[in-house]
């Protein structure tokens, strides 16, 4: 399973909307829109948008962090944070995925109901410069202990992609190198190759 995860201002050569179609094309799971810096009114026709071009396609549009936008666009999924998701019982009949970073995170966010685990990050990312990547083991670790899908992310390339799912986990997501790419749906393809090795 690949997740694409948004983010426009990547997306300066091809365009935020054709990266969308050609991920979708080439055979992503599910679209994570986190375009945190938008509120509700812009948010909303981006979702609608990408909802027209998936289509019937059956990828999954998820919703990062703002649930009335992810209930007004009927979308599959709503995915937050660790700590927002314990604490706020948030009502959502699609799927609920939760990021976390930790064991501990991981068998609590189970326990609450959520459908699916974001863990990260794997390998060393300039996403999260100067912090340390929690590498492979803690795939492994976390996998005795949950049932849900471990979605991993940070510094996951077609090179190493297959690690991370030899690891345990059951799928990827991918944000920077998608969103930059010239040629998006060729690096997804790529992508996908390398996690069914």
């Amino acid at each position: 399973m690949i997740f694409l995860i948004t983010n426009r201002k990547l997306a300066c050569d091809v365009g935020f909307y054709e990266v969308i179609q050609q991920a979708i094309d080439a055979g992503i799971y599910a679209i994570i829109l986190r375009e945190k810096d938008l509120p509700y009114d812009l948010l909303l026709p981006i979702a609608l948008k990408i909802k027209g071009i998936i289509g019937d396609s059956g990828v999954k549009l998820i919703i990062n962090n703002n649930i009335e936008v992810a209930k007004a666009a009927c979308a599959d999924g709503y995915h937050t944070n660790f700590t927002r998701f314990v604490n706020e019982n948030l009502s959502f009949s699609g799927d609920r995925g939760v990021s976390v970073h930790s064991l501990e995170e991981a068998i609590e966010a189970e326990k609450h109901g959520a459908n699916y685990i974001l863990l990260g990050h794997i390998f060393k990312t300039d996403c999260k410069k100067g912090v340390p990547p929690r590498g492979l083991d803690i795939i492994k670790i976390i996998r005795e202990h949950v049932n849900i899908p471990i979605i991993s992310i940070g510094g996951i390339r077609p090179s190493n992609a297959h690690l991370v799912m030899e690891a345990g986990s059951d799928g990827i997501a991918v944000m920077s190198s998608i969103m930059k790419a010239n040629k998006p749906y060729d690096l997804v393809r790529e992508y996908i190759l390398s996690c069914q090795k």
